[in-house]
């Protein structure tokens, strides 16, 4: 509310005393949002209902049945849809607000059942075989048409991730998923890339103007998983780790740039944070390699991590003040 307009009409005689101090009542009793506070209790109800109808399947399997579950879950996944097809608003590129309350909520739990129903079809009757890959691209395509479609972040974070496990299961074999060795030179490759192309994939939505709102949720997965793989290559090649570290030292210098360019101080926190893994992995390193590693090697690397620690401590302290005034 505009008080000093009032104020001014009140000066010019178009508004009495008594307006004057109804209005003055109001302004001072504001009413405060809850907005974030009843968004986080629906996402939690959700939640909760899946949990919780989870559980009670668990407990009565034997008397329910196998195909009143599946029938229960695509009711409630087909109810949910329907009412986001019915009360969606049309599609457009840029950012589309969500017609009422409720509907970000309800398509959450219609792609949440769906999930759960493809699932405990592969599952429970093995529909797939042993074409796991195949189990989790179908549900990738309709999370990531869902995301567009709809416009939801949530959902867009679900199909990034859905991607992810599509792209570990179809280029890793089946023994070493049975074996979780998730350690294999394939898996890190694997994901190395995939941290660029989702990274790449964030850059074409901001300057192409294709959903520009989801450049951060693809920037953000990808920047993870590129560190990530970056590191676990550097652990897990140790004849070229100094090369892993260079690559590592390059995508920080990216990512530098970028939070200076955005003024974003999150990406250069993650940068600092694990170019600072990928260093300290390094001195350890060259210190155990070396021929003495007797007990004043032990001393100066605890001196090395108390010093450089604090060093980092001031630098972020310090470009966080930098990056503001930009």
């Amino acid at each position: 509310m505009n008080l000093p307009l009032f104020e001014q009409l009140h000066a010019g005689g178009h508004v009495s005393d008594a307006s004057l101090q109804k209005i003055k009542a109001v302004q001072s009793n504001k009413l405060f949002s809850v907005h974030w506070e009843f968004k986080a209790m629906l996402y939690l109800g959700v939640l909760l209902l899946s949990g919780g109808l989870s559980i009670l399947v668990y407990k009565n399997i034997d008397t329910i049945g196998h195909q009143v579950i599946l029938f229960v879950i695509a009711a409630v996944c087909a109810g949910s849809f329907f009412y986001c097809f019915k009360k969606k608003l049309p599609y457009s590129n840029s950012k589309v607000l969500s017609p009422d309350s409720f509907f970000d909520y309800i398509l959450l739990l219609g792609c949440l059942t769906f999930i759960t129903f493809v699932g405990y079809l592969q599952f429970q009757y093995n529909v797939f075989g042993n074409r796991y890959g195949l189990a989790t691209f179908i549900p990738m395509l309709v999370l990531f048409f869902t995301a567009y479609y709809f416009d939801h972040l949530g959902v867009h974070s679900m199909a990034i991730t859905t991607l992810a496990a599509w792209a570990g299961i179809a280029v890793t074999p089946a023994r070493i998923l049975q074996k979780n060795d998730f350690n294999s030179e394939t898996i890190i490759i694997t994901g190395f890339l995939l941290g660029l192309c989702l990274i790449a994939a964030g850059y074409f939505s901001a300057s192409k103007k294709i959903k520009q709102h989801f450049e951060f949720t693809y920037s953000n997965f990808g920047t993870h998983i590129l560190f990530i793989s970056t590191l676990a290559g550097m652990f897990h090649f140790d004849t070229i780790y100094l090369l892993w570290f260079l690559v590592l030292g390059g995508i920080c210098y990216y990512f530098y740039r970028k939070a200076i360019a955005e003024r974003s101080f999150y990406y250069l926190l993650i940068g600092s944070l694990y170019l600072y893994t990928g260093l300290s992995y390094c001195i350890i390193r060259l210190i155990f390699d070396s021929a003495d590693t007797g007990i004043g090697s032990i001393y100066g690397l605890c001196l090395y991590f108390i010093l450089s620690a604090t060093g980092l401590i001031f630098f972020l302290i310090w470009m966080n003040k930098k990056i503001k005034n930009l």
